[in-house]
This record gives structure tokens, C-alpha cells and sequence, in this order.
């Protein structure tokens, strides 16, 4: 199973999180989140994310679903990556993570890409007519 990780700043991750538990009737076992305050230091934010890592990392890779993208927590992420074994996508919403809890028995490239395309696809003007 791909190991979920979401990183945000402060309760976003335990939102959606909660989000998901409710929307499911139950939490992913895979799913967890890194919350932080923005005034921490890197080396405590880059602390917790390795822990967070290692926490849902189990044997098939993890998937970190990101808030912002050229943050600092973003950028401290940027250095764990190895392609095929951690992975991150920035702009978490929720119908992303929906999308990636819905689809666990897939490789990490692929969700990586399910998460990208449900992060995009979901986004919808109603009043436009373009």
C-alpha cells in the first residue's frame, strides 16, 4: 500500500483528513498528515516531514500531497524526493485526495498522476460558458 502524506500548515491536513473518515465511513489506515506552524523552524518542519515519512512509508512508496507550492516546507519536501519512491504534489484539495484514497492498489507514478488530474479536473466555474 502507497503511503499518504499530506503536508500543510497548521489543521488543513486534519481537516481533510476528517473529511475522508466522513465521506468513506472510516479513515485510510495509509493516510497521515504533517502540520506545522509557518513560523517553525526548517530544520524542525524537515524533522517532522522525515518522521512523517517513515511512519507511512510501507514498502511501496509515499505520495506527499502538498498545500503550497514554493513554500518552505514545499522546498524542504523537494529534498526527500526519489522518483518512484516519494513523490509530491503541490495544491491539495480535497477532491485530489479523494481521488488518491480511492485508487490504493496502484503504482506510485500512477497516483501521482490521478492526484494531479482529480486536483485539476474537479475544478469547475459554474457560470462560465467556455
Amino acid at each position: 500500500m502507497i503511503g499518504l502524506l499530506i503536508l500543510a500548515e497548521k489543521n488543513l491536513g486534519a481537516g481533510l483528513i476528517a473529511t475522508v473518515a466522513h465521506t468513506l465511513g472510516g479513515r485510510p489506515p495509509q493516510l497521515e498528515a504533517t502540520e506545522f506552524d509557518h513560523s517553525a523552524p526548517p530544520e524542525l518542519i524537515e524533522t517532522s516531514l522525515r518522521q512523517s515519512i517513515q511512519k507511512v512509508e510501507r514498502g511501496e512508496g509515499v505520495l506527499i500531497l502538498a498545500d503550497v507550492y514554493g513554500a518552505t516546507h514545499t522546498n524542504i519536501a523537494c529534498r526527500q524526493l526519489k522518483r518512484g519512491t516519494i513523490e509530491l504534489i503541490t495544491g491539495i484539495n480535497l477532491p485530489m485526495l479523494l481521488r488518491v484514497v480511492c485508487h490504493p492498489a496502484t503504482t506510485l507514478p500512477a497516483l501521482a498522476k490521478l492526484a494531479g488530474e482529480g486536483g485539476r479536473d474537479c475544478i469547475v466555474y459554474m457560470n462560465s460558458d467556455i
